[in-house]
Protein backbone atom coordinates (compact mmCIF):
# COMPACT_ATOMS: atom_id res chain seq x y z
CA UNK A 1 0.00 0.00 0.00
CA UNK A 2 2.46 2.44 -1.45
CA UNK A 3 2.59 4.49 -4.10
CA UNK A 4 5.98 6.30 -5.99
CA UNK A 5 6.19 9.89 -6.54
CA UNK A 6 6.29 8.44 -10.30
CA UNK A 7 3.41 6.43 -10.16
CA UNK A 8 1.66 9.23 -8.52
CA UNK A 9 0.33 10.88 -11.55
CA UNK A 10 -3.11 12.39 -9.55
CA UNK A 11 -0.52 14.64 -7.03
CA UNK A 12 -0.74 17.92 -9.28
CA UNK A 13 -4.51 17.17 -10.10
CA UNK A 14 -6.23 18.84 -7.79
CA UNK A 15 -10.00 17.91 -8.15
CA UNK A 16 -12.08 15.37 -6.44
CA UNK A 17 -12.53 12.48 -8.93
CA UNK A 18 -15.00 10.65 -7.10
CA UNK A 19 -17.38 11.36 -4.40
CA UNK A 20 -20.21 8.75 -2.30
CA UNK A 21 -21.54 7.93 0.86
CA UNK A 22 -19.27 5.63 1.91
CA UNK A 23 -15.73 4.11 0.79
CA UNK A 24 -14.83 0.17 1.10
CA UNK A 25 -10.91 -0.48 1.68
CA UNK A 26 -10.75 -4.35 0.58
CA UNK A 27 -12.42 -6.16 -2.35
CA UNK A 28 -12.55 -9.37 -0.20
CA UNK A 29 -15.42 -11.61 2.11
CA UNK A 30 -15.26 -8.42 4.52
CA UNK A 31 -15.33 -5.55 2.40
CA UNK A 32 -18.25 -7.45 -0.32
CA UNK A 33 -19.94 -8.53 3.07
CA UNK A 34 -20.18 -5.10 4.46
CA UNK A 35 -21.32 -3.56 1.11
CA UNK A 36 -24.31 -6.04 0.98
CA UNK A 37 -25.78 -5.57 4.21
CA UNK A 38 -25.02 -1.93 3.98
CA UNK A 39 -27.41 -1.90 0.94
CA UNK A 40 -29.57 -4.21 1.76
CA UNK A 41 -29.86 -1.45 5.10
CA UNK A 42 -30.27 1.52 2.96
CA UNK A 43 -30.77 1.16 -0.80
CA UNK A 44 -30.19 5.01 -1.31
CA UNK A 45 -26.50 4.80 0.06
CA UNK A 46 -23.47 5.41 -3.07
CA UNK A 47 -20.96 3.23 -2.27
CA UNK A 48 -17.53 2.69 -3.93
CA UNK A 49 -15.41 -0.71 -3.00
CA UNK A 50 -11.74 -0.28 -4.07
CA UNK A 51 -9.11 -3.22 -4.16
CA UNK A 52 -5.89 -2.92 -5.24
CA UNK A 53 -5.73 -5.90 -7.43
CA UNK A 54 -9.27 -8.15 -8.28
CA UNK A 55 -11.44 -8.58 -6.04
CA UNK A 56 -10.28 -11.32 -4.29
CA UNK A 57 -6.80 -11.52 -4.93
CA UNK A 58 -6.22 -11.22 -1.38
CA UNK A 59 -6.50 -13.97 1.65
CA UNK A 60 -9.95 -14.78 0.35
CA UNK A 61 -8.54 -15.89 -2.53
CA UNK A 62 -5.81 -17.37 -1.04
CA UNK A 63 -7.43 -20.04 1.49
CA UNK A 64 -8.71 -23.53 1.17
CA UNK A 65 -12.70 -22.68 1.49
CA UNK A 66 -13.35 -23.63 5.53
CA UNK A 67 -16.83 -22.41 6.17
CA UNK A 68 -15.52 -23.34 10.21
CA UNK A 69 -17.57 -22.42 13.36
CA UNK A 70 -15.93 -21.22 16.65
CA UNK A 71 -12.34 -20.02 16.50
CA UNK A 72 -8.43 -20.76 15.63
CA UNK A 73 -8.38 -22.84 19.42
CA UNK A 74 -10.77 -26.22 20.41
CA UNK A 75 -13.35 -25.41 22.19
CA UNK A 76 -12.56 -26.46 25.74
CA UNK A 77 -9.47 -23.62 25.36
CA UNK A 78 -11.95 -21.29 23.78
CA UNK A 79 -13.99 -21.74 27.13
CA UNK A 80 -10.77 -21.49 29.24
CA UNK A 81 -10.06 -18.39 27.67
CA UNK A 82 -13.62 -16.64 27.40
CA UNK A 83 -15.92 -18.51 30.21
CA UNK A 84 -18.78 -20.73 28.57
CA UNK A 85 -21.24 -18.26 27.84
CA UNK A 86 -18.73 -15.93 25.84
CA UNK A 87 -16.93 -18.88 24.41
CA UNK A 88 -20.79 -20.69 23.61
CA UNK A 89 -21.76 -16.98 21.93
CA UNK A 90 -18.81 -17.06 19.58
CA UNK A 91 -19.70 -20.63 18.42
CA UNK A 92 -22.99 -19.59 17.83
CA UNK A 93 -21.88 -16.47 15.93
CA UNK A 94 -20.45 -18.72 13.30
CA UNK A 95 -22.94 -20.54 12.84
CA UNK A 96 -24.99 -17.57 12.00
CA UNK A 97 -22.48 -16.67 9.98
CA UNK A 98 -23.59 -19.88 7.90
CA UNK A 99 -27.10 -19.95 8.10
CA UNK A 100 -26.79 -16.00 6.65
CA UNK A 101 -24.96 -16.87 3.89
CA UNK A 102 -26.98 -19.96 2.98
CA UNK A 103 -29.89 -17.96 3.08
CA UNK A 104 -28.91 -14.71 1.43
CA UNK A 105 -25.81 -16.22 -1.38
CA UNK A 106 -25.52 -19.52 -1.20
CA UNK A 107 -29.41 -20.76 -1.75
CA UNK A 108 -30.01 -22.47 -5.17
CA UNK A 109 -26.33 -22.20 -6.01
CA UNK A 110 -24.66 -24.67 -4.31
CA UNK A 111 -23.03 -26.31 -7.35
CA UNK A 112 -21.63 -23.48 -8.68
CA UNK A 113 -20.29 -22.63 -5.61
CA UNK A 114 -18.84 -26.29 -4.91
CA UNK A 115 -20.86 -26.01 -1.60
CA UNK A 116 -21.02 -28.99 0.96
CA UNK A 117 -22.83 -28.60 4.54
CA UNK A 118 -20.81 -32.10 5.63
CA UNK A 119 -19.05 -30.59 8.96
CA UNK A 120 -15.43 -31.07 9.32
CA UNK A 121 -13.05 -32.88 11.51
CA UNK A 122 -10.64 -32.40 14.35
CA UNK A 123 -7.96 -35.38 14.17
CA UNK A 124 -5.22 -36.45 16.55
CA UNK A 125 -1.87 -37.95 15.78
CA UNK A 126 -1.37 -38.31 19.74
CA UNK A 127 -3.46 -39.66 22.89
CA UNK A 128 -3.16 -36.08 24.46
CA UNK A 129 -4.34 -34.27 21.78
CA UNK A 130 -7.36 -37.06 21.09
CA UNK A 131 -8.01 -36.26 24.97
CA UNK A 132 -8.02 -32.98 24.78
CA UNK A 133 -10.81 -33.63 22.04
CA UNK A 134 -13.13 -35.32 23.91
CA UNK A 135 -12.94 -32.77 26.52
CA UNK A 136 -14.11 -30.79 23.59
CA UNK A 137 -16.54 -33.25 22.76
CA UNK A 138 -17.95 -33.72 26.10
CA UNK A 139 -18.51 -29.60 26.66
CA UNK A 140 -19.86 -29.35 23.36
CA UNK A 141 -22.73 -31.72 23.64
CA UNK A 142 -23.55 -30.82 27.03
CA UNK A 143 -24.26 -26.86 25.10
CA UNK A 144 -25.50 -28.54 22.48
CA UNK A 145 -23.55 -28.45 19.53
CA UNK A 146 -24.14 -31.10 16.78
CA UNK A 147 -20.72 -32.83 17.26
CA UNK A 148 -19.66 -36.65 17.31
CA UNK A 149 -16.31 -38.74 18.52
CA UNK A 150 -14.76 -40.84 15.98
CA UNK A 151 -11.89 -43.78 16.68
CA UNK A 152 -9.17 -44.90 14.49
CA UNK A 153 -10.98 -47.27 12.26
CA UNK A 154 -13.90 -44.77 11.44
CA UNK A 155 -10.92 -42.35 10.56
CA UNK A 156 -9.84 -44.43 8.26
CA UNK A 157 -13.08 -45.68 6.50
CA UNK A 158 -14.81 -41.91 6.21
CA UNK A 159 -11.92 -40.05 5.55
CA UNK A 160 -9.36 -42.39 3.86
CA UNK A 161 -6.70 -41.00 6.91
CA UNK A 162 -3.79 -43.35 8.51
CA UNK A 163 -2.42 -42.85 11.39
CA UNK A 164 -4.65 -40.44 13.16
CA UNK A 165 -5.67 -42.20 16.32
CA UNK A 166 -9.29 -40.52 16.87
CA UNK A 167 -10.75 -37.00 16.42
CA UNK A 168 -14.27 -35.39 16.49
CA UNK A 169 -16.57 -33.87 13.72
CA UNK A 170 -18.29 -31.02 14.02
CA UNK A 171 -21.58 -31.43 11.81
CA UNK A 172 -22.80 -28.14 11.07
CA UNK A 173 -19.26 -27.22 9.37
CA UNK A 174 -19.13 -26.66 5.52
CA UNK A 175 -16.88 -25.44 2.88
CA UNK A 176 -17.07 -23.63 -0.68
CA UNK A 177 -15.21 -22.26 -3.31
CA UNK A 178 -14.23 -18.48 -1.78
CA UNK A 179 -13.92 -16.87 -4.80
CA UNK A 180 -16.95 -17.93 -6.67
CA UNK A 181 -18.81 -17.20 -2.78
CA UNK A 182 -17.94 -13.46 -3.49
CA UNK A 183 -18.39 -13.51 -7.13
CA UNK A 184 -21.87 -14.47 -6.31
CA UNK A 185 -22.23 -11.60 -3.40
CA UNK A 186 -20.92 -8.89 -6.24
CA UNK A 187 -23.47 -10.18 -8.68
CA UNK A 188 -26.15 -9.15 -6.32
CA UNK A 189 -25.25 -5.99 -5.14
CA UNK A 190 -23.15 -4.99 -8.97
CA UNK A 191 -26.18 -3.92 -10.87
CA UNK A 192 -27.54 -1.23 -8.15
CA UNK A 193 -27.00 2.33 -9.14
CA UNK A 194 -25.84 2.86 -5.77
CA UNK A 195 -23.11 0.54 -6.02
CA UNK A 196 -19.32 1.21 -7.98
CA UNK A 197 -16.56 -1.35 -7.85
CA UNK A 198 -12.82 -0.26 -8.37
CA UNK A 199 -10.57 -2.95 -8.81
CA UNK A 200 -6.75 -2.31 -9.32
CA UNK A 201 -6.80 0.86 -6.89
CA UNK A 202 -4.31 0.64 -4.37
CA UNK A 203 -4.99 3.17 -1.50
CA UNK A 204 -2.14 4.74 0.15
CA UNK A 205 -3.58 7.43 2.23
CA UNK A 206 -6.81 8.75 3.83
CA UNK A 207 -6.81 12.27 4.70
CA UNK A 208 -9.41 14.75 5.77
CA UNK A 209 -10.99 17.16 3.04
CA UNK A 210 -13.25 19.31 5.25
CA UNK A 211 -15.21 17.35 6.92
CA UNK A 212 -15.14 14.49 4.61
CA UNK A 213 -12.41 12.34 3.85
CA UNK A 214 -10.13 11.90 1.26
CA UNK A 215 -9.52 8.36 0.36
CA UNK A 216 -6.06 8.25 -2.41
CA UNK A 217 -5.57 5.55 -4.70
CA UNK A 218 -3.34 5.34 -7.52
CA UNK A 219 -6.40 6.02 -9.81
CA UNK A 220 -8.54 7.82 -8.17
CA UNK A 221 -9.04 10.64 -5.03
CA UNK A 222 -12.27 10.00 -3.71
CA UNK A 223 -14.18 11.79 -1.18
CA UNK A 224 -17.10 10.52 1.42
CA UNK A 225 -17.97 11.26 4.90
CA UNK A 226 -17.68 7.70 5.97
CA UNK A 227 -14.87 5.27 5.36
CA UNK A 228 -14.36 1.84 6.03
CA UNK A 229 -10.97 -0.67 6.39
CA UNK A 230 -12.20 -3.93 5.28
CA UNK A 231 -8.25 -4.67 4.73
CA UNK A 232 -7.70 -7.41 7.98
CA UNK A 233 -3.43 -8.08 7.45
CA UNK A 234 -3.07 -5.28 5.37
CA UNK A 235 -4.71 -2.49 7.99
CA UNK A 236 -1.32 -1.71 10.18
CA UNK A 237 -0.12 -0.27 6.40
CA UNK A 238 -2.82 2.27 6.80
CA UNK A 239 -3.41 3.53 10.40
CA UNK A 240 -1.31 2.94 13.00
CA UNK A 241 -4.01 1.77 15.16
CA UNK A 242 -4.16 -2.02 14.07
CA UNK A 243 -0.24 -2.03 14.28
CA UNK A 244 -0.56 -3.90 18.30
CA UNK A 245 -4.13 -5.66 17.41
CA UNK A 246 -3.36 -7.33 13.86
CA UNK A 247 -0.71 -9.30 12.70
CA UNK A 248 -0.14 -9.95 9.11
CA UNK A 249 0.37 -13.68 8.99
CA UNK A 250 1.21 -15.50 5.79
CA UNK A 251 -0.42 -19.09 5.14
CA UNK A 252 1.24 -21.53 2.74
CA UNK A 253 -1.22 -23.96 0.62
CA UNK A 254 -0.77 -26.84 -2.10
CA UNK A 255 -3.25 -28.77 -4.07
CA UNK A 256 -3.01 -31.67 -6.04
CA UNK A 257 -4.52 -32.86 -9.17
CA UNK A 258 -8.29 -34.54 -8.69
CA UNK A 259 -8.80 -38.00 -8.23
CA UNK A 260 -11.88 -39.97 -7.32
CA UNK A 261 -14.16 -38.59 -4.22
CA UNK A 262 -12.94 -40.90 -0.71
CA UNK A 263 -13.37 -38.29 2.06
CA UNK A 264 -16.42 -37.41 3.92
CA UNK A 265 -15.37 -33.82 4.98
CA UNK A 266 -12.61 -31.20 5.36
CA UNK A 267 -10.38 -31.76 8.38
CA UNK A 268 -7.76 -30.28 11.36
CA UNK A 269 -4.88 -31.70 12.40
CA UNK A 270 -1.93 -31.05 14.95
CA UNK A 271 -4.10 -29.00 17.06
CA UNK A 272 -5.63 -26.72 14.27
CA UNK A 273 -2.40 -26.03 12.78
CA UNK A 274 -2.93 -27.90 9.67
CA UNK A 275 -6.22 -28.39 7.94
CA UNK A 276 -6.61 -30.28 4.27
CA UNK A 277 -9.94 -30.81 2.42
CA UNK A 278 -11.09 -32.90 -0.94
CA UNK A 279 -12.83 -30.75 -3.39
CA UNK A 280 -16.18 -31.78 -4.70
CA UNK A 281 -13.85 -31.99 -8.03
CA UNK A 282 -11.43 -34.49 -6.76
CA UNK A 283 -8.68 -32.49 -6.19
CA UNK A 284 -6.83 -32.09 -2.58
CA UNK A 285 -5.74 -29.08 -0.71
CA UNK A 286 -3.93 -28.92 2.32
CA UNK A 287 -2.34 -26.03 4.40
CA UNK A 288 -0.69 -25.11 7.29
CA UNK A 289 3.10 -26.01 8.93
CA UNK A 290 3.60 -22.13 10.03
CA UNK A 291 5.03 -23.19 12.73
CA UNK A 292 7.89 -24.60 11.19
CA UNK A 293 9.31 -21.27 10.23
CA UNK A 294 7.18 -19.01 12.42
CA UNK A 295 9.14 -15.80 12.31
CA UNK A 296 9.04 -15.99 8.61
CA UNK A 297 5.90 -16.35 8.42
CA UNK A 298 4.90 -12.68 9.91
CA UNK A 299 5.01 -9.76 7.43
CA UNK A 300 3.93 -9.44 4.01
CA UNK A 301 5.82 -11.92 1.60
CA UNK A 302 3.78 -13.27 -1.21
CA UNK A 303 5.77 -16.22 -1.48
CA UNK A 304 6.07 -20.35 -0.65
CA UNK A 305 8.61 -21.73 1.56
CA UNK A 306 10.85 -24.96 0.54
CA UNK A 307 10.14 -26.40 3.93
CA UNK A 308 6.64 -25.61 4.48
CA UNK A 309 6.01 -26.86 0.96
CA UNK A 310 8.07 -30.14 1.73
CA UNK A 311 6.35 -30.59 4.88
CA UNK A 312 2.29 -30.08 3.27
CA UNK A 313 3.80 -32.97 0.68
CA UNK A 314 5.26 -35.39 3.24
CA UNK A 315 2.31 -34.87 5.17
CA UNK A 316 0.13 -35.99 2.08
CA UNK A 317 2.65 -39.03 0.98
CA UNK A 318 2.38 -40.38 4.82
CA UNK A 319 -1.63 -40.06 6.32
CA UNK A 320 -3.88 -39.97 2.80
CA UNK A 321 -2.47 -42.88 0.76
CA UNK A 322 -5.35 -42.34 -2.08
CA UNK A 323 -3.48 -39.42 -3.26
CA UNK A 324 -0.34 -40.47 -3.08
CA UNK A 325 0.91 -40.51 -6.58
CA UNK A 326 -1.39 -37.54 -7.52
CA UNK A 327 0.92 -34.55 -8.91
CA UNK A 328 1.03 -31.04 -7.30
CA UNK A 329 -0.60 -28.83 -9.21
CA UNK A 330 0.14 -25.32 -7.22
CA UNK A 331 1.68 -24.04 -4.56
CA UNK A 332 0.52 -20.37 -3.21
CA UNK A 333 0.66 -18.54 0.05
CA UNK A 334 -1.73 -15.51 1.48
CA UNK A 335 -1.57 -12.98 4.27
CA UNK A 336 -4.10 -13.36 7.06
CA UNK A 337 -4.62 -11.09 9.55
CA UNK A 338 -4.29 -12.75 13.04
CA UNK A 339 -5.64 -10.56 15.98
CA UNK A 340 -3.67 -10.22 19.20
CA UNK A 341 -6.63 -11.56 21.17
CA UNK A 342 -7.84 -14.42 18.37
CA UNK A 343 -10.94 -12.92 17.78
CA UNK A 344 -12.02 -10.80 15.14
CA UNK A 345 -12.99 -6.64 15.46
CA UNK A 346 -15.18 -4.05 14.21
CA UNK A 347 -15.91 -0.94 14.82
CA UNK A 348 -15.14 3.00 14.64
CA UNK A 349 -11.43 4.29 14.99
CA UNK A 350 -11.21 5.69 18.81
CA UNK A 351 -9.58 8.98 17.40
CA UNK A 352 -11.55 9.12 14.51
CA UNK A 353 -15.17 8.05 14.15
CA UNK A 354 -15.91 8.51 10.19
CA UNK A 355 -13.15 5.79 10.07
CA UNK A 356 -15.25 1.91 10.26
CA UNK A 357 -13.28 -1.08 9.90
CA UNK A 358 -13.82 -5.10 10.45
CA UNK A 359 -10.57 -7.66 10.52
CA UNK A 360 -8.33 -10.07 12.51
CA UNK A 361 -10.07 -12.69 11.46
CA UNK A 362 -7.83 -15.20 12.31
CA UNK A 363 -7.64 -18.00 9.72
CA UNK A 364 -11.52 -17.79 9.84
CA UNK A 365 -12.83 -15.30 7.63
CA UNK A 366 -15.19 -17.31 5.32
CA UNK A 367 -16.62 -18.25 8.98
CA UNK A 368 -17.08 -14.99 10.63
CA UNK A 369 -16.39 -12.13 7.61
CA UNK A 370 -20.21 -12.35 6.63
CA UNK A 371 -22.19 -11.76 9.63
CA UNK A 372 -19.23 -9.55 10.53
CA UNK A 373 -20.11 -7.56 7.85
CA UNK A 374 -23.68 -7.29 9.09
CA UNK A 375 -22.56 -6.17 12.61
CA UNK A 376 -20.16 -3.53 10.93
CA UNK A 377 -23.60 -2.30 9.09
CA UNK A 378 -25.19 -2.45 12.51
CA UNK A 379 -22.12 -0.74 14.43
CA UNK A 380 -22.40 2.21 11.02
CA UNK A 381 -25.98 3.15 12.36
CA UNK A 382 -25.66 2.71 16.44
CA UNK A 383 -27.04 -0.71 16.96
CA UNK A 384 -25.13 -2.98 19.80
CA UNK A 385 -23.06 -5.53 18.33
CA UNK A 386 -21.14 -8.82 20.54
CA UNK A 387 -19.26 -7.56 23.30
CA UNK A 388 -16.38 -10.29 21.99
CA UNK A 389 -16.63 -8.47 18.31
CA UNK A 390 -16.57 -5.29 19.54
CA UNK A 391 -13.54 -3.14 18.93
CA UNK A 392 -14.56 -1.03 22.07
CA UNK A 393 -12.66 -3.77 23.92
CA UNK A 394 -9.48 -1.85 23.14
CA UNK A 395 -10.50 1.53 24.64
Amino acid sequence: MTVSLWNDTLSQDKHIHKECDVVIIGGGIAGLSSAYWLLKENEGLNICLVEKGEIGSGATGRNAGFITCGSVEHFNRLIDKHGIDEALEIWKFSETNLALLKEEIINGNEEELLFEHKGSFSLASTETEFNELKKSYELMQGLGINVEVLDQSEIKLRLGADEFVGGIKYSDDASIHPIQLIKNIKNKIIKDKHFELCENHEVFEITNDGEDKLVKTNKAYIKAPIVIMATNGYSPLLHDFFKDKIFPTRGQIMATAPVARFMEGPCYANFVLDYFRQLPTGEMVIGGFRQLQKDAEIGYSDETSDEIQDALESFLRKHIPAIKDAEITHRWSGIMGFSVDGQPMVGALPTDNQIFFLGGFTAHGLGLAFHGGKCLADSLFGREIPSFISAKRFN
